[in-house]
C-alpha cells in the first residue's frame, strides 16, 4: 500500500503541500468542538453554544464556494493569505469576548467573520488534479488519500480539542485550532512551485451564467447534502443511543470508530484500480453506503448493546469514502480547471449544510422517540442520495462536446496568433501583453 501511494508524492514540493494542509485542516476539525465547549463551560449555555457554532458553520458554508471563486481567479496564495490574517481579528475577539464575558451578540458578529476562511481540502485536491493531470491512477490515489486523511482529521480533531480545553482552560481548544489554521495555511500558501497555475477568465456569458449550470455539480451537490445530512443525524443518534444506555462518555469512541472505517476503506479504495466511469463508482458507492448504513438501525431495534453497535459502525462507515472519492472525481471531470476551486467547495458547503440539518433533524428525533430510533435519518438521508444519484446518474458524465469546443476553440486561437505573429512585426511582445 504504501508504495503504492509513494509515487503521487514524486513531484517536488507534494509532501511539503500535504502536511501543511493537514494541518490546517486538523484544526478545522478542532473549531466545532472547541467552540462549543468554550461557551458552554464559560456561559454555561449549550443552547447559546449550539446557535454560535450553527451560524458559523453556515457563514463558512456561503463563504467557502465565494472564495473558491477568487482563488481560480486570482491563485491559492492571493486568497488564502489574506483571508486567513483577515480572519484572524475576529478570531481573537472571540476568545476575548468570551474570556471576559462580553454581551451575547459579540459573539454572533465575532465567529461569522472568523469562520470564511478558504478551503484547504479542495485546494489540495486541485493540486493534485493539476500534478497528475495526465495520469487518472495517480488522481485517484491521491482523491482517496485526501478522502483518508480528511477522515483522519475528524477523528483526531475533536479528540484534541476537548482534551485540550479540559486539561488546560476552556479556551484552549479553539486557541490551539487558530494558531493551527493561521500557520497551516500559510505554509501551504508558501508552496508556490505546486500551485495550479490560473487559468484565463471565461467569456463574459459563461461567466454570468456560473458553475450552476454544469448538469454535474447538479447532482453531486444535493447528493453530498443528503450525505451531510446522513453524517450529521449519525452523530447525534450514536450519542443519544449511547446516552440512553449509560454510557454517554462512550459515544465520541463510537464516532471515531466510524471515521476509522471510512479512513481504512479510503485507502484500499485507491489501491483498487477500475476502467469504469466516475460516475458508475459514484453510483456503486452510494448504493453500498445506503445499505450499511441500516447496520446500526438494526443493532439499536435489536438492542443488541454498544459493542455490537461499535462493529456495525465501524463497518457502516466503510460505505462513506468511495463515495466522497468517487463525487469529487466527478467535480474535477465535469468542471474545467478555471472553475475547479468553486466546485468543490461547493460540493463541501453541501455536506456541511446537510450535517447542520441532520444534526437538527436527528436531535429532534432523539428527544422525542425511543433510543435507537434516530438510526432511522441517516438511513433515510442515504436512500435519499442514492435515488439522487440514480436520478441523476447521466448528467454526471463529462459532456464530449463542450470538450471538444474547447479543443476547437484553442486551436482557432493558436491560429490567429501565428496570423498576427506573421503580419506584425511587434506581435510577440503583444501577444505577451495579452496574456
Amino acid at each position: 500500500m504504501l508504495a503504492s501511494y509513494r509515487r503521487i508524492f514524486t513531484p517536488p514540493g507534494a509532501v511539503a503541500f500535504t502536511l501543511a494542509g493537514l494541518l490546517g485542516r486538523l484544526a478545522f476539525s478542532m473549531t466545532g468542538v472547541g467552540t462549543v465547549v468554550m461557551i458552554a463551560t464559560r456561559r454555561d449555555s449549550y443552547a447559546l453554544a449550539g446557535a454560535v457554532s450553527a451560524v458559523g458553520v453556515a457563514t463558512v458554508a456561503v463563504g467557502m464556494p465565494l472564495l473558491g471563486r477568487l482563488v481560480d481567479r486570482y491563485g491559492q496564495a492571493r486568497v488564502a493569505v489574506p483571508s486567513v490574517l483577515v480572519a484572524a481579528a475576529p478570531f481573537a475577539g472571540l476568545l476575548l469576548c468570551v474570556h471576559y464575558g462580553a454581551p451575547t451578540w459579540t459573539y454572533f458578529v465575532c465567529w461569522p467573520a472568523a469562520s470564511v476562511l478558504p478551503n484547504l481540502g479542495g485546494m489540495a485536491r486541485a493540486r493534485w488534479a493539476h500534478l497528475h493531470r495526465d495520469d487518472p491512477a495517480a488522481r485517484h490515489l491521491a482523491n482517496s488519500l485526501e478522502q483518508a486523511l480528511d477522515e483522519l482529521c475528524f477523528m483526531a480533531g475533536p479528540v484534541l480539542a476537548m482534551l485540550l480545553c479540559t486539561s488546560l482552560f476552556p479556551e484552549a481548544g479553539l486557541l490551539a485550532g487558530g494558531l493551527m489554521a493561521t500557520g497551516g495555511t500559510l505554509l501551504f500558501a508558501a508552496q508556490r512551485r505546486t500551485e495550479p497555475p490560473v487559468q484565463p477568465v471565461q467569456p463574459v456569458q459563461q461567466d454570468r451564467d456560473g458553475i450552476w449550470r454544469t448538469g454535474g455539480l447538479r447532482v453531486v451537490v444535493p447528493v453530498f447534502l443528503a450525505t451531510g445530512v446522513a453524517f450529521g443525524s449519525m452523530e447525534v443518534a450514536t450519542i443519544a443511543y449511547s446516552d440512553a444506555l449509560g454510557q454517554r462518555a462512550l459515544g465520541g469512541g463510537l464516532l471515531a470508530l466510524m471515521a476509522a472505517g471510512s479512513c481504512v476503506s479510503g485507502l484500499a479504495f485507491g489501491l483498487v484500480r477500475t476502467r469504469r466511469s466516475a460516475a458508475s463508482v459514484l453510483l456503486t458507492g452510494v448504493a453500498a453506503m445506503a445499505g450499511l448504513l441500516l447496520l446500526p438501525l438494526a443493532v439499536s431495534a435489536s438492542g443488541a448493546g454498544l459493542a455490537l453497535l461499535a462493529v456495525a459502525l465501524f463497518v457502516a462507515g466503510s460505505g462513506t469514502a468511495p463515495t466522497m472519492v468517487a463525487g469529487m472525481t466527478v467535480v474535477q471531470e465535469v468542471l474545467p480547471a478555471g472553475k475547479l476551486n468553486e466546485g468543490m467547495s461547493l460540493a463541501v458547503s453541501g455536506i456541511m449544510i446537510g450535517i447542520s440539518a441532520g444534526s437538527a433533524v436527528g436531535g429532534t428525533i432523539a428527544q422525542h422517540t425511543a433510543p435507537g430510533t434516530g438510526y432511522a435519518v441517516p438511513a433515510g438521508a442515504a436512500a435519499l442520495a442514492l435515488l439522487l444519484t440514480a436520478a441523476g446518474y447521466r448528467r454526471l458524465r463529462p459532456h464530449r462536446a463542450s470538450t471538444t469546443a474547447a479543443a476547437t476553440a484553442a486551436v482557432t486561437a493558436a491560429a490567429a496568433a501565428a496570423r498576427a505573429t506573421d503580419a506584425a512585426p511587434n506581435a510577440e511582445a503583444v501577444v505577451s501583453a495579452g496574456r
